[in-house]
């Protein structure tokens, strides 16, 4: 069974073409736009794994993560993604729980690296 990827991305674009690139490398990709998407698919499909875009359109990405955790569900690892550079956002990320702080645009031979030794 391939790993499980949750992908919380609220760009079409983007959530498309890493859709295509982490299922071309073997993993079973759901993809969620909002916050409230990426809640129900945490809990109904409790992925392996966790890349979470940190500003959605009705929430702050971390909530997702901390409604995961009340339900008594989390990821094997959580990748938040940001476009933010500085200490206090990589600092709030990791607080929330997020294993590492990937900076849009991930590189592509980096996030498959990630995600693939997150479920080794």
């Amino acid at each position: 069974m391939s790993a499980r990827v949750l992908l919380v991305e609220d760009s079409p674009l983007i959530s498309s073409a890493l859709k295509i690139l982490l299922e071309s490398a073997g993993f079973t990709v759901a993809v969620a736009s909002t916050a409230r998407e990426a809640r129900e698919l945490g809990i109904a499909h409790r992925p392996d794994v966790m890349l979470l875009d940190i500003t959605l359109p009705d929430d702050d990405g971390l909530s997702v993560l901390r409604s995961l955790d009340a339900e008594g569900f989390r990821p094997q690892a959580t990748f938040a993604m940001t476009g933010h550079t500085d200490a206090e956002t990589r600092a709030r990320c990791l607080e929330a729980g997020c294993d590492d702080v990937l900076v849009k645009p991930v590189p592509v031979k980096q996030l498959l690296r990630i995600v693939s030794e997150a479920v080794a």
